[in-house]
């Protein structure tokens, strides 16, 4: 059984609670910043999990998931967020769940099972709102996590039509030996429009030895007098909230909220110095702009493609430029730490019967090229000096990685790395066509960590 321990933990706390793409690295230290106890990632999915292997990122000093099929960071932990992190899993299968656990247990706080989403994706998979509604299944899942992970595990549910079926059924869950369960006052069927039941979680609450959590509230809470209100209200040990956080994460500020511009400020320092991905970032920052989109800033930064220009609108452009100069000597062992070679893939082109393909190990770097001088643009630069036919590309699919030919001079040249998209290798390709007929140095690629080992 869980040991009392365990149990405070979740006890008289403030928690970030788990939201897609929102609950990425960024938002997660920068509302432990401002005062929240607990975060919660984004539901992360069994299946992808078990994809991944755990890279210790000495240039961010962060711990790195990494997903071995595409190269894609599934987790980034960070260490100033480790003690307080928890990770949502979606599962239905509690033997995949507890390799999971047993994969995360020394780099987190705890393990929440995700039984409240209601979203199609989940629903049809067995996971979220459906697994609470498949009771016996959700029993084992925590059972068997509770009884072999050194770590709290916790479950998060939606309330039932039924008050008294609600309390059965947490109790049961209570009964696995779960450190605490969080408690989302809508239904199955139930959106943020409608009403939160903060007696459901009440009544719950009443019912359980364990901590709950309330959930839900989001649409009155607008600031930390607030969270304490709807703890109250619903008699709950602790709260969490997504929407309010998702808007302005300094909602946990017990000095009140600052302004949006802030916050914003705040976040693009992490999201730079963290290598969060541009789309996630401006993602999380549109969701913090909300109606400001409209305005002449928020076009602005609606047209922004990269960190940089979203750094000029806030003035963080020297920040930026100073964080990007340091980062230069660190760059290639960042890009190294993260590439994750392909074991059960080809490392070398043969699908065309072809031994005088010329191939590299060199990955092309997208933010290392200025617009308008990318690696095929520079080929295509040196084939009309030479008066030659333009370069031939050829598209070879592994799954859903991707590896180009290019045929230029009459020979072939290929990465032997395997890309996400069919255009970056192109570019990869590109690059060896390149470096193979000097166009490039060997020393200007390794210095960029374009050339691997």
């Amino acid at each position: 059984m869980t040991s009392a321990k365990n149990c405070k933990m979740y006890e008289n706390k403030v928690i970030l609670a788990p939201m897609v793409r929102i609950g990425t690295l960024p938002t997660r230290v920068l509302s432990l910043r401002y005062g929240a106890d607990l975060v919660y990632t984004e539901e992360l999915i069994d299946f992808k999990l078990l994809k991944c292997i755990r890279r210790q990122n000495e240039a961010l000093n962060t711990i790195d998931y990494v997903e071995t099929t595409d190269g894609s960071l599934v987790l980034r932990i960070c260490p100033e967020e480790q003690s307080r992190l928890i990770v949502q899993m979606g599962t239905a299968c509690a033997e995949r769940a507890l390799k999971v656990a047993k994969m995360l247990e020394n780099d987190v706080a705890g393990i929440d099972i995700n039984m409240g989403c209601p979203k199609e994706f989940s629903v049809k998979g067995g996971m979220g709102v459906a697994l609470f509604y498949n009771l016996e299944n959700a029993k084992k899942i925590l059972k068997t996590l509770v009884e072999n992970c050194k770590i709290p595990i916790t479950c998060k549910i939606r309330v039932k039509p039924d008050k008294d079926e609600t309390i059965a059924a947490a109790k049961q869950l209570e009964a696995t030996g779960i450190s605490a369960i969080g408690v989302h006052g809508r239904t199955r069927d139930e959106r943020p429009r409608h009403p939160c039941n903060r007696d459901f979680i009440k009544c719950v609450a009443e019912a359980l030895e364990i901590p709950v959590i309330a959930n839900g509230g989001s649409a009155e809470i607008k600031n930390y007098e607030d969270l304490m209100a709807f703890r109250a209200a619903t008699g709950a040990s602790s709260v969490m909230i997504a929407r309010s956080a998702q808007w302005n994460c300094s909602v946990f500020r017990k000095e009140g909220p600052l302004p949006i511009d802030d916050v914003i400020r705040e976040y693009l320092k992490l999201a730079i110095q963290y290598d969060n991905p541009v789309g996630n970032t401006k993602f999380n920052i549109q969701n913090i702009l909300r109606d400001v989109q409209e305005t002449e800033m928020g076009q602005k930064f609606l047209a922004a493609q990269s960190i940089e220009e979203m750094c000029e609108i806030w003035g963080l452009l020297d920040f930026y430029k100073d964080a990007q100069s340091k980062k230069t000597h660190l760059d290639s062992a960042i890009r190294r730490e993260c590439i994750v070679d392909q074991p059960n893939k080809k490392q070398k082109l043969d699908s065309s019967n072809d031994e005088n393909i010329i191939t590299h190990k060199i990955r092309y770097l997208k933010s290392k090229y200025k617009e308008n001088e990318s690696p095929k643009q520079t080929l295509n630069q040196h084939s009309t000096k030479l008066k030659m036919p333009l370069p031939k590309y050829e598209i070879i699919n592994q799954g859903k990685l991707f590896q180009a030919v290019v045929t230029f001079e009459n020979e072939k040249f290929s990465s032997t790395y395997f890309e996400v998209s069919k255009r970056f290798a192109e570019q990869s390709a590109a690059l060896v066509c390149l470096y193979s007929k000097g166009f490039v140095t060997e020393e200007q690629l390794i210095k960029d960590g374009i050339l691997l080992s």
